[in-house]
């Protein structure tokens, strides 16, 4: 795979990163290890993380997921040379007392939570640091519209940049992204970084795919005009687009439940598990055998194929879905195939965002 520059950074990475938030929840550690060795194999050798992993968020597997690779590294010596690795730390907690006190995030929370996970991890540095989700008040996590009655703010963007900064000078953070960010936060955090001084943004890490592609409608000029990187979260829906819930819908007793959303009340009750979305994905699911390929593998060739995805977060419970994963990125598809998929979308527009 050619590697990709992410921003203006000089991180290269692979178009494919593995994501590990199953890690310490659904898989457990030898799995886990299993996973990676096969991944750093296969050449993909760019993971990603977070704090408040393994997901759905426990009190009791809280930084479960860092601990796993943390090990991992500690195991396999220079395996940490190889890899770039991303990791975040948690926007305000969310009803999460567990990740820190407070409702907020601010600049010493930034600091704590680094180091915590530089010791989980066992590392000395991170590659890419990413804010997990915005401090401010913004529709997120299939919240549709902003509401500025809602807004409890006390850090500002300013105060995180030097915090984050802080972390880049002492040599804790090689580089720093976002996640689940708007327009609006993109171009503050670029447009204060180069008034200040301060480390500009490489990447932002949002939902994309076949059923949330509301990217496409203005932030991705965002990104592409401030040279900012899109990491794709999500690409297979929370496996809504890998078929096996065509048939059996997510809830009942003939769902899969050893599948994380079948699983976790919670997550049922947030984008995925919206009527539309499982609509869509049949829709997708069956373009796909149209065209003679599986569900998962149309569902990651999307994301190959769009100009906007610098890589796409893959998770995964084995190292046989791994090696499926990775087997799609020779799939492009095609405009007439593209001009399908456009036309689904038409009629049931982005029902995960």
């Amino acid at each position: 795979m050619q590697r990709i520059r992410l921003g203006q950074s000089d991180l290269h990475v692979t178009p494919i990163c593995l994501g590990t938030m199953t890690f310490g929840e659904q898989v457990d550690s030898p799995t886990a290890h299993a996973i990676l060795d096969r991944s750093l194999e296969r050449g993909v050798d760019f993971l990603d993380t977070a704090e408040m992993y393994a997901v759905p968020a426990r009190r009791e597997t809280f930084g479960a997921t860092e601990t796993i690779l943390g090990n991992w590294f500690a195991s396999r010596p220079g395996a940490r040379q190889k890899v770039t690795l991303a990791t975040k730390v948690a926007g305000p907690s969310r009803g999460m007392d567990w990740v820190r006190e407070g409702k907020g995030m601010t600049a010493a929370d930034i600091v704590a939570s680094c180091d915590a996970s530089l010791k989980r991890l066992q590392t000395d540095v991170i590659d890419l640091y990413q804010i997990h989700w915005p401090e401010r008040h913004v529709p997120t996590f299939g919240n549709l519209y902003y509401d500025p009655t809602k807004e409890t703010s006390e850090t500002s963007i300013h105060e995180q940049l030097e915090a984050l900064g802080g972390l880049v000078s002492a040599g804790k953070v090689r580089h720093i992204g976002l996640s689940n960010e708007t327009p609006y936060g993109v171009h503050e955090f670029v447009r204060l970084a180069e008034q200040h001084g301060l480390p500009r943004i490489a990447s932002v890490q949002n939902v994309y795919g076949l059923l949330g592609r509301a990217l496409e409608n203005g932030l991705d000029e965002t990104m592409h005009r401030l040279g900012v990187s899109l990491l794709a979260y999500s690409p297979l829906g929370f496996g809504l687009l890998t078929g096996k819930y065509d048939r059996s819908g997510i809830e009942g007793p003939d769902a899969p439940q050893s599948a994380r959303i079948s699983r976790y009340e919670s997550v049922r009750k947030q984008r995925w598990g919206r009527p539309d979305a499982l609509r869509a994905a049949r829709r997708y699911n069956q373009l796909a055998r149209d065209q003679g390929m599986t569900p998962t593998r149309l569902a990651l060739a999307f994301c190959h194929t769009k100009w906007q995805v610098a890589s796409t977060i893959i998770g995964v419970t084995s190292v046989a879905q791994l090696d499926e994963d990775i087997d799609t990125w020779d799939t492009r598809l095609s405009p007439e195939v593209l001009a399908e998929i456009d036309s689904i979308r038409w009629e049931i527009r982005d029902p995960a965002n």
